[in-house]
């Protein structure tokens, strides 16, 4: 008991716990335990409100549904750095948003070069533009004497643009087949949301409704569920009619629950790739390679060479106590996309008929978001180190 009450205390413990939960999936999908592991996966789960019926396998409910809860997370974060935090002011944001940008575009741009012979693959250019700012952490947390606090919050406002550029995507690229009705039931629900906010509602419980009318509308919509998380936690209000502030203490209230359950939950669902079936002509295809690549090479020179250029010519600045060197540390990090890069590798290979297509992105993001976390994690200690 000691010993876990320790474990969650350490900064580390969800990326940690990312990777183990990755680690027993790959050994459930490759043992005599894989038809346990997808079974337990395909079970169907059915919701019903009158008329109204949600029927899913346990997996979707795990990308649609616990998913949209970490999104009302990230929201909330996304809110709160843009009022209060990292990204409340031009100086404070314009450095991560531009090494943000560089590493959406950049990998994106990779991938493409290495797929564009391929149009069956062409979904996929946005699976290596993600950050799983758990994983970056996690592994900037294991080192965290010796890193500048500066640099810390240089990655979690990265990440959180990061987040916010595939919410975009998401909106714009992956909804299909729209439905009116559902999406005025959303607009309803919105307003609705919209009204708590204006009236500085306190009661997390009125939110929780509401947003569960919201998501249930956009799911069935063809608008992705996650987004209607978005919205949620963008409605919670950052002070109440006393002064209080009912999103720190949402956010403080779901933040375990995605970090050690949701997240936790989402990889140990979408990380167990069969490796029997996949011949090395396969693992170095252009699927996997462009994802890998995207993530190793694309994220790094898009996030530090933007970097780079927005400081020399005079739109950025340093953070204090941070140097290049550091900077390149965390651009190679940014390369672990695993987390989100795994949900935008299921939303653009979505069909049975692209399964292999499914599998091999997720090799790809296995082995660039590895690679990335290794060569972080060596650049960080090296120029972090005290003389």
């Amino acid at each position: 008991m000691d010993f876990l009450q320790r474990f969650f205390k350490m900064e580390s413990a969800s990326g940690i716990l990312l990777f183990a939960f990755a680690i027993l999936a790959m050994i459930f999908a490759n043992t005599g335990l894989q038809s346990t592991y997808f079974d337990f996966l395909d079970i169907p789960v059915t919701v019903q409100f009158g008329s109204f019926v949600i029927n899913k396998t346990f997996i979707h409910w795990i990308n649609d549904g616990f998913m949209a809860v970490f999104f009302v997370l990230v929201g909330m974060e996304v809110k709160r750095e843009m009022f209060e935090g990292s990204l409340s002011s031009y100086q404070k944001a314009i450095f991560p948003a531009v090494a943000a940008i560089g590493g959406m575009l950049i990998p994106a741009a990779v991938y493409w070069l290495i797929t564009k012979d391929h149009p069956e693959l062409a979904n996929g250019w946005a699976i290596p533009m993600a950050t799983d700012i758990a994983f970056a952490l996690g592994i900037v947390a294991l080192l965290s004497k010796q890193v500048p606090p500066a640099l810390k919050v240089f990655l979690l406002a990265l990440a959180i643009i990061d987040d916010l550029g595939a919410i975009v995507v998401i909106a714009l690229f992956f909804s299909t087949d729209l439905s009116m009705q559902a999406l005025t039931i959303a607009a309803v629900a919105v307003v609705g949301l919209f009204i708590l906010n204006r009236f500085k509602v306190s009661n997390i419980s009125a939110y929780i409704i509401i947003g569960l009318v919201l998501w249930a509308s956009v799911l069935k919509s063809g608008v992705h569920a996650t987004l209607a998380g978005v919205i949620i936690g963008f409605s919670i209000p950052l002070k109440d009619k006393n002064g209080e502030s009912p999103l720190h203490k949402a956010e403080h209230a779901l933040e375990p629950w995605c970090s050690y359950f949701i997240l936790p939950l989402f990889a140990f669902g979408n990380a167990g790739v069969v490796l029997g079936n996949i011949s090395s002509d396969q693992l170095f295809s252009a699927l996997p390679l462009g994802i890998a690549l995207g993530l190793l090479i694309g994220k790094p020179v898009g996030v530090f060479g933007l970097s780079y250029l927005s400081v020399k010519l005079g739109m950025a600045k340093l953070p204090d106590g941070v140097n290049f060197k550091q900077v390149l540390a965390i651009a190679m990090l940014c390369g672990i996309g695993f987390t989100m890069s795994m949900f935008l590798a299921g939303l653009a290979f979505i069909s049975e008929s692209n399964s292999m297509m499914s599998t091999l992105s997720r090799l790809g993001i296995l082995l660039g978001s590895c690679l990335s976390a290794l060569l972080g994690y060596v650049l960080l200690r090296s120029s972090t180190k005290k003389s």
